[in-house]
């Protein structure tokens, strides 16, 4: 595999420090089935551009977590044109990447990079939770005539029998997603963001307790108001203190094995987004790896 050098990838470290590699970061801005605003494929490098002005000490931690983990950040590679085989790819690169024991965290990109990412996971372990950030369902068998869109990315997990989904902060689902979640209510549970104030977080500790956990996370669960750099923004969503909190809960009482970010539409002259996403990846791998510490 082809690495960027450690200055130019996520976090942008000196070359001169050296530590077990334990995390290989994936850019992969596939943008096929966008809806609404478009900019998907420019949210890897703009993330990894972000993430160099990164303060590496954190405070909750009280260390430099990427001095703990290792880091490496995969060259982009190119995407093929038909979604199927782009998917398949994806596939086979973060099989090769579970293959030698490293975690993988993939940068899209739109949302229906997720099944590509997934499958290797699927045939590793018996069963496995997808932890679900995002202002919509996903739940669609297709969307404009296009199965894999990305309005369609966890319906397409969930044709792997051994995956449940938890999703956070769903606000905008359809009539005929709501049709397929009481069918499929014993695999898929919503904390839907109208409830926020009465998220039983105890609860979600329970259900997640020593699973094997998958991350995905959508931009678009994040209120508007602090990120509209995303292809189809929701107000109502969540905020920055509440998700750290349910990743810090997942990172403490499962194991997470696999993340990816996606649905970033970066802005020009408005950077403020892409820091945000930058330095929600670097967390959501500080706690994978150090939360247990405190």
């Amino acid at each position: 595999m082809d690495y960027l050098s450690n200055k130019k990838g996520f976090l942008g470290v000196d070359n001169k420090f050296h530590t077990k590699q334990k995390v290989t970061v994936i850019p992969f801005g596939l943008e096929k089935t966008v809806s609404y605003g478009s900019g998907t494929k420019n949210g890897p490098k703009e993330i990894i551009k972000a993430s160099h002005q990164v303060e590496l000490y954190d405070e909750e931690l009280n260390c430099e977590p990427y001095k703990k983990i290792g880091i490496k950040t995969l060259k982009p590679f190119k995407i093929d044109k038909n979604i199927k085989k782009a998917l398949k790819k994806i596939s086979i690169v973060i099989d090769k990447i579970l293959n030698k024991k490293i975690f993988p965290i993939t940068f899209g990109g739109e949302h229906s990079i997720t099944p590509g990412c997934i499958g290797p996971f699927a045939k590793k372990y018996k069963k496995l939770c997808l932890l679900h950030f995002d202002a919509h369902a996903d739940l669609r068998e297709s969307y404009n005539g296009e199965k894999f869109s990305h309005a369609s990315a966890i319906r397409r997990c969930l044709d792997y029998n051994n995956i449940s989904v938890i999703s956070f902060g769903i606000r905008n689902i359809s009539q005929s997603e709501i049709h397929y979640l009481k069918k499929n209510y014993s695999r898929i549970k919503i904390f839907w963001a109208k409830d926020k104030d009465k998220w039983n977080l105890n609860k979600f500790k329970k259900m997640i307790k020593n699973k094997n956990v998958y991350l995905t996370f959508d931009v678009d669960g994040f209120d508007s108001s602090i990120m509209p750099a995303t292809g189809t923004p929701e107000p109502g969503g969540l905020f920055w203190d509440e998700t750290l909190n349910i990743i810090k809960i997942a990172s403490k009482n499962s194991n997470i094995v696999g993340a990816d970010i996606n649905e970033l539409s970066p802005i020009k002259g408005f950077n403020s987004y892409n820091f945000l996403v930058a330095k929600l990846a670097y967390k959501i791998l500080s706690y994978k790896f150090l939360s247990k510490q405190v």
